[in-house]
């Protein structure tokens, strides 16, 4: 068995990310929908002559925008992958998808939203590239527009280790063959990141690629003190309800009760922000 070392299997492959990571109902689109209608319900009253827009970091294959578009916003994305942008344009085409790096940014106008889901705004690994991208954003919103972002909870691994206790091994059906991988999780202390080691063993050939990636360890005062210095005001910040918390999305109390979440526990494994421009 060879081992080659790979950028990222799943970006580079759109259709096998999609199918590694299945939205069938677009849970986290309409979770960013649900908060926007919370949040920002004079913006979207459908009487206003334009269309709210949104400005998605980190795009990727451009599901989260498709849906979006579908219930009305101008949806504009950004993402480093040329593989994913392509995929966006083809696929979703009320999507405008553009290559850019959500470190440093410019896309020449303002939104009302700027979402940045799955983790993305982690691949900021340092403070000057976290600070550089929340000023971006900040410039980016019309005063009183929303930033919300879904990532990782640093706190979650205050005491908790279940996530590293070992490998992990899963496998995705693509194309009528089996993809398997092993992933290995590890903090790196000195650098505050959570470093992720993934071999892929394709199918058929025997060869195994293996991926590394890494993510900023953030914790909820933090971020908060970063937004709060990038010209936001913190409206709500909690680890569960979420897309991708235990237990899901909307809320036990309904798309209703989203304004209400305010402040969580954080203690569980996913943080949720929603930051208003001020």
């Amino acid at each position: 068995m060879t081992a080659a070392e790979t950028s990222n299997l799943l970006t580079d492959n759109p259709a096998l990310y999609e199918a590694r990571f299945p939205d069938p109902d677009h849970i986290a689109a309409r979770f960013v929908d649900d908060v926007l209608h919370a949040y920002l319900p004079r913006r979207l009253d459908p009487r206003r002559a334009q269309t709210a827009a949104v400005l998605d970091l980190g795009c990727g294959t451009g599901r989260d925008l498709g849906y979006l578009a579908d219930q009305g916003y101008r949806c504009v994305g950004l993402d480093r992958s040329t593989v994913m942008v392509d995929y966006a344009r083809r696929h979703y085409p009320g999507v405008s998808a553009a290559l850019g790096d959500l470190r440093d940014f410019e896309v020449g106008e303002r939104f009302d939203a700027v979402i940045c889901l799955d983790s993305s705004l982690l691949y900021c690994h340092t403070d000057e590239e976290l600070e550089s991208c929340l000023r971006c954003c900040r410039a980016h919103l019309h005063d009183g527009g929303l930033l919300v972002a879904e990532m990782r909870n640093g706190a979650f691994f205050l005491g908790n280790k279940e996530l590293l206790d070992g490998p992990t091994h899963s496998s995705v059906e693509w194309e009528g063959r089996i993809w398997q991988a092993e992933t290995t999780l590890w903090i790196d202390h000195a650098a505050q990141l959570l470093r992720r080691r993934r071999n892929w063993h394709l199918p058929d050939s025997g060869e195994e690629l293996v991926q590394t990636s890494a993510w900023r360890l953030l914790f909820p005062l933090e971020l908060g003190g970063h937004l709060r210095r990038a010209g936001f005001e913190v409206r709500a910040m909690f680890d569960t309800p979420g897309p991708r918390a235990a237990g899901g999305w909307p809320p036990p109390s309904g798309c209703d009760g989203v304004a209400r979440i305010g402040e969580g526990a954080m203690s569980g494994d996913r943080m949720h922000v929603i930051a208003q421009a001020i």
